[in-house]
């Protein structure tokens, strides 16, 4: 039986030399693989009580909307700044290379509700982290945080320590 490790493709010396990109794409691509990297992200929530589920733009998306479906947990989505029609409050954080700014409605988390953030892949943490704090202004609390994969050489847990973090698959390096 495949794990999704084994889906998972790694390209060497992309985006450049000495990096290890590692492909959610080709997880998506095939059916048994996109099955089981959503199973395995919905038994990290065994046992987790929680309302809502937010996932960050898009790769967050697209693993969050299924896993709200099987659980049947409504989906709030964590998006790009401008890109939301309704009132919004929004988080500033840093890049590599600059800054990113993301948004929710104002009335999507209500004050109170168990949020679960959903996304494909944790490496500096700050785009998640960004998420976690929206959640919070709003009132929700931060129950969990579910990554399909994580990078654990670039130490993005160090900025979410104080929430439980789980993933799928785990890379010691970058």
């Amino acid at each position: 039986m495949k794990k999704v490790e084994d889906y998972i493709r790694s390209i060497p010396d992309f985006p450049e030399e000495g990096i290890i990109f590692r492909d959610v794409t080709s997880i998506l691509q095939e059916a048994d693989g996109l099955h089981l990297a959503i199973d395995e992200m919905i038994k990290l929530l065994d046992g987790v009580d929680f309302d809502v589920i937010a996932g960050a733009e898009s790769r967050g998306f697209i693993f969050g909307v299924p896993i709200a479906y099987a659980l049947n947990k409504p989906f709030v989505p964590v998006r790009k700044a401008g890109k939301l029609p309704c009132a919004t409050v929004s988080k500033t954080y840093d890049l590599e290379y600059g800054s990113a700014t993301i948004e929710m409605h104002k009335d999507s988390i209500k004050p109170g509700q168990k949020v679960v953030l959903v996304d494909d892949l944790i490496a500096t943490g700050g785009t998640i982290e960004a998420a976690a704090q929206l959640v919070e202004e709003l009132g929700g609390e931060v129950v969990k945080i579910v990554f399909l994969m994580e990078l654990a050489g670039l130490h993005g847990r160090d900025k979410l320590a104080k929430y439980d973090v789980a993933s799928v698959v785990t890379y010691e390096g970058k």
